[in-house]
């Protein structure tokens, strides 16, 4: 028995059991063992089938192909882990898709964010860890302490290894939205950054690239964004 078994339980929902499941690797401690029911009509049953009285949980759970429901199941487990008598409940969401409605950008929509943040913690969870957010400032939505992390470390490790990082090297930011990211790779990097200029008609989520402000002719380049849907930018 490793020194995490007895002190803290890892789950995962049903669209992060490889990635729990490395996690308890990594840890050398044994995946908790839950289970999700869909049932004909869509209905999401969630069940804890060992005890966790006084454990501290982590609870993994990416919001990615299928957020809704992958959001609900999040919700459900939260729940049941607070009426399980866990200590505590930290809440690991690797995506958390819901962070593009970080505010009212026109009339009569919701701030979808700020709706998640308040459901999580209703819910139970004590904690939030996610990463690369579309927006910092989504944190300050959750009254409970957010753990924001960053991939730039380890993509810039990965580049090195690649060994891409030389004077012919360009950080790209798709847009303006994305420079600040992209000037921070770009200067753990050393290499030069290019910033692109791209218009979206509504919610197209084909967006067409106007001018790109840097030189790229002939460069490897390294395009940064916070997400990726269909590819078009």
């Amino acid at each position: 028995m490793s020194g995490t078994d007895g002190i803290i339980r890892i789950f995962a929902g049903t669209a992060s059991k490889g990635f729990a499941q490395k996690m308890c690797d990594y840890l050398g401690t044994q995946m908790g063992d839950c289970s999700t029911i869909i049932f004909s009509e869509g209905n999401t049953f969630v069940r804890i089938n060992e005890s966790i009285r006084d454990k501290d949980v982590y609870f993994v759970q990416t919001l990615g192909l299928d957020p809704n429901n992958e959001f609900a199941e999040l919700l459900f487990f939260l729940d049941a882990f607070k009426r399980a008598s866990a200590n505590s409940v930290t809440a690991i969401i690797p995506y958390f898709s819901y962070a593009k409605g970080d505010k009212k950008d026109e009339p009569r929509v919701s701030i979808r964010a700020r709706v998640c943040a308040e459901c999580i913690e209703l819910a139970g969870a004590d904690r939030v860890v996610t990463m690369d957010l579309h927006a910092a400032q989504v944190q300050g939505f959750f009254k409970k302490p957010v753990d924001h992390l960053y991939a730039q470390s380890l993509l810039c490790a990965y580049a090195r290894r690649l060994n891409i990082v030389d004077d012919n090297l360009v950080v790209v930011s798709p847009d303006a939205g994305s420079a600040k990211r992209a000037r921070s790779m770009a200067n753990e990097l050393g290499c030069a950054v290019a910033i692109g200029d791209k218009m979206r008609a509504g919610h197209d989520e084909n967006a067409k690239v106007l001018e790109i402000i840097g030189e790229v002719k002939g460069k490897n380049c390294i395009i940064v964004d916070d997400f990726t849907i269909s590819g078009g930018t």
